[in-house]
């Protein structure tokens, strides 16, 4: 297909233009006219442009692009080498950060519900980003913290109490601590982000509401690859995921 349908595409799938985001949606370096193979990634750092020029990509899809509001604006140093080896190789970066949190079933929001066993029942925060539902059984915290774990590879970090009963859960795939209060104001039991600060901690234990932070890679691995596969499967396109292992 043509860089510019897939464009064209993203953006009405995601409805980008309803986002005020920190950094531009969709295609930030242009490459060659026709796309047949899509690579997909959460960042798009050095490791993951030589496996996915290595392996043929078109076009590269991230949640974490480039050119973030505030960012040095020059192009030098490791933004030069990474912007200078997707020219050199007619290869295309698009990107697309809070409407691939966002969308109701593609989103990293959604596919982490999913994943998780819980049943949406409301959005909040920013753009309506963040998510509340509930389990479809009570678990322990202890319980819930050890399926988190499990089904992302990663060891949560888990605040509160670890034989609490966890009925409902408000989520936010991320660097979504600040949605945090927000949160408790949903009646939560717990809630789920990537990251964790100093502040979520006391609020954690002064509110009663449980924090679990289960990686900001980790938890934002899902929508791009739900993204596509969707594209992959529409368009026929060949698809493949490349996974840089990031802790934090």
């Amino acid at each position: 297909m043509k860089l510019i349908a897939l464009r064209d595409y993203n953006a009405s799938l995601l409805q980008t233009t309803l986002f005020k985001d920190y950094a531009p949606n969709g295609v930030q370096v242009e490459g060659r006219a026709e796309v047949r193979r899509i690579a997909t990634a959460v960042t798009a750092s050095q490791q993951v442009l030589d496996e996915a020029i290595g392996w043929g990509a078109d076009a590269i899809v991230v949640h974490h692009g480039y050119f973030w509001r505030n960012e040095e604006a020059c192009i030098i140093g490791i933004k030069k080498r990474r912007i200078a080896q997707l020219l050199r190789h007619d290869v295309s970066l698009l990107a697309y950060h809070l409407p691939l949190d966002a969308h109701v079933e593609l989103g990293n929001n959604a596919q982490l519900g999913k994943l998780l066993g819980i049943v949406e029942q409301g959005r909040f925060g920013e753009q309506n980003v963040a998510c509340s539902g509930e389990l479809s059984a009570p678990l322990t915290l202890s319980q819930f913290a050890q399926q988190v774990g499990k089904r992302l590879q990663r060891t949560p970090q888990v605040i509160g109490s670890s034989d609490r009963l966890i009925r409902s859960v408000a989520w936010c795939s991320g660097g979504a601590q600040g949605y945090f209060e927000a949160a408790v104001a949903q009646g939560v039991d717990v809630y789920l982000t990537g990251e964790i600060s100093e502040q979520n901690y006391h609020l954690s234990n002064e509110t009663g509401v449980a924090f679990i932070a289960a990686g900001h890679h980790a938890t934002e691995r899902l929508g791009v690859q739900a993204l596509g596969a969707h594209l992959a499967g529409k368009f026929d396109l060949e698809h493949r995921f490349f996974d840089q292992d990031n802790p934090v």
